[in-house]
């Protein structure tokens, strides 16, 4: 420690005391402190030293999108996406942090967390008319929950698209996994896909802790 004129002796070190070297001298910090940076208060007149990770909230880490890279044609009444999935990589488009892992169409959180889930599927409907319909659903081992699902009529020979969101309570990264569903029961129907553009897509954001 450096002080202002001599060491104090058996007494409090005030302000006056100190030289502002002490942390003016320093290098200073370019970037957002690490979790394990520390810093160090007064805890009720306790000095105490404080992990970087406990002030504040450290906002938005994990931003991620996903679409389908090809068409997909169904005439099921309902049928899980479970094929065609890719982590968008089309210039100006962005993730951040760590990304969500997907196997068949099955799609794991990188950390635990509360996430805005939003499910946008695209119909082109070349038969009779029939239904558009798309569903978010929780997957816990074999255990299929629908969170949200919408449907909508669709002429033929019309496109439609539909968007579905949830705020999902990701508590487990092993259990806690999210499908999305499709589908219509109509001759002729196809889920639009690219590999250019998101016409069928799923977006995760992480909004804060579970």
């Amino acid at each position: 420690m450096s002080y202002i004129g001599s060491k104090p002796a058996n007494k409090p070190v005030v302000a006056s005391d100190l030289d502002p070297t002490v942390i003016t001298g320093q290098t200073a910090l370019a970037t957002s402190p690490a979790d394990t940076d520390e810093f160090l208060i007064s805890d009720a007149g306790v000095l105490k030293r404080l992990d970087a990770s406990l002030v504040g909230s450290p906002g938005i880490t994990v931003a991620d999108n996903w679409r389908l890279n090809a068409d997909d044609a169904t005439d099921a009444a309902e049928t899980d996406l479970d094929t065609g999935w890719e982590r968008v990589d089309t210039t100006g488009q962005g993730t951040l942090g760590s990304a969500m892992t997907q196997s068949s169409g099955v799609f794991t959180f990188p950390s635990t967390g509360i996430y805005l889930v939003q499910f946008q599927i695209y119909y082109i409907m070349s038969g009779g008319n029939g239904y558009g319909r798309a569903w978010i659903k929780h997957k816990n081992s074999s255990t299929y929950t629908t969170l949200v699902s919408l449907q909508n009529y669709q002429i033929q020979n019309e496109s439609m698209a539909l968007c579905v969101s949830t705020l999902f309570d990701c508590q487990n990264t092993t259990n806690d996994t999210v499908v999305f569903y499709g589908g219509s029961g109509t001759n002729g129907q196809v889920i639009a896909g690219s590999t250019s553009e998101s016409r069928t897509a799923a977006t995760f954001i992480r909004l804060g802790d579970t």
